[in-house]
């Protein structure tokens, strides 16, 4: 694997790493049903089944899902809005999450988040305010130490983030408090419309915690990402504190689905990435010339895949939208029902949590 470069660490994560056929597997077809999930969304956006803000994880998959198979379930998960990846990952049907972007009862917030505000258990979400789940990953990992369970809260952000005032401010609670909170910058090398090179004066964001120990990963490949988040969650159980990591990565879609992306960079340069570094085709080619699957089988994969995306488009272009009495529901937790204005202040509506 490629070596990780390191910020005030003697050692960093392992070069070599085993993989076996059935987690090679199980890679292949979680990054390419991500792919797909995407690609489909993409086509319903243009189709104006989906409506609103939708931004796409594609060229992405191997941080989400290298960071997944590297963590326990118990252990905990907070992003921006590039959020399908890791909703998928952590366990929710893709049915749920395009169901969710079409704004439907089935969607896993029952309709209500849509692309931005999607949640499971131990994962809170998709936020849709720049660097805002930044603090919110260290107070869940405040919880984490306070409760004494020993799980780790993996706190994601991306380069246009990475400029914000709280997450500065977050680092330093962090290293103050020894929190079990992983800092995990997705440079994706755009923020919005501007590179990386015109936002930051400094583009080492493994570095930026300072006093808190860094490394920057090759993100295209899932198990380098695996073997850094070992590394970065074996520190954390430790009690050594937070640890940054910079996932070195690439979105092929633009900002989001409102952005072409080829106005800031050129077409070329996003053909060029796929060529080289594609995360899926990196996997499979890993896989094949270490005999491990065959193209046959890939591709069988492939087959499925496909099959269950269009099938989960369907439900999601049928499921009825929640009724209008729902408005109100799910404001608090485990709470008595009570009467809610609705956006007609002669109607009240019963909210249940």
């Amino acid at each position: 694997l490629q070596k990780c470069d390191l910020h005030r660490l003697e050692e960093g994560p392992s070069t070599t790493a085993v993989m076996t056929r059935e987690e090679g597997l199980h890679y292949y077809k979680t990054m390419q049903t991500i792919r797909r999930m995407e690609l489909k969304s993409d086509q319903l956006y243009k189709q104006k089944i989906i409506r609103g803000f939708c931004h796409l994880y594609d060229g992405q998959e191997a941080c989400c899902v290298g960071l997944e198979v590297a963590i326990k379930p118990t252990d905990h998960v907070i992003t921006a809005y590039r959020a399908h990846g890791f909703t998928y990952a952590r366990g929710v049907p893709v049915r749920e999450i395009l169901a969710e972007l079409t704004g439907r009862k089935g969607g896993c917030v029952k309709g209500k988040g849509g692309s931005m505000h999607m949640y499971t258990k131990n994962f809170y979400g998709g936020n849709g305010i720049v660097g805002a789940q930044v603090p919110l990953g260290a107070g869940i990992a405040l919880a984490c130490k306070y409760f004494g369970k020993n799980e780790v809260c993996l706190t994601l952000y991306g380069d246009g983030a990475a400029n914000q005032g709280q997450i500065f401010e977050t680092y330093n609670m962090a290293a103050l408090w020894k929190l079990p909170c992983v800092f995990i910058c997705e440079n994706n090398r755009y923020g919005m419309g501007t590179s990386v090179e015109r936002a930051a004066a400094s583009t080492d964001y493994y570095k930026r915690g300072d006093f808190i120990p860094g490394l920057r990963v090759d993100g295209m490949d899932v198990l380098c990402v695996r073997e850094a988040t070992k590394f970065a969650t074996e520190h954390c159980r430790a009690g050594k504190g937070p640890i940054v990591m910079e996932l070195q990565t690439y979105r092929y879609h633009g900002h989001s689905m409102s952005d072409p992306g080829i106005s800031y960079r050129t077409r070329e340069e996003i053909q060029e990435v796929r060529s080289k570094s594609d995360p899926i085709t990196l996997l499979k080619d890993r896989m094949i010339n270490n005999n491990l699957a065959s193209i046959e089988e890939l591709k069988e994969i492939d087959v499925a895949v496909r099959k269950e995306i269009e099938e989960a488009a369907q439900f999601a272009t049928t499921d009825p939208e929640p009724p209008l009495e729902e408005l109100g529901n799910h404001i608090y937790y485990n709470e008595p029902p009570f009467e809610v204005r609705g956006p007609n202040q002669w109607i009240k509506y019963k909210s249940v949590s």
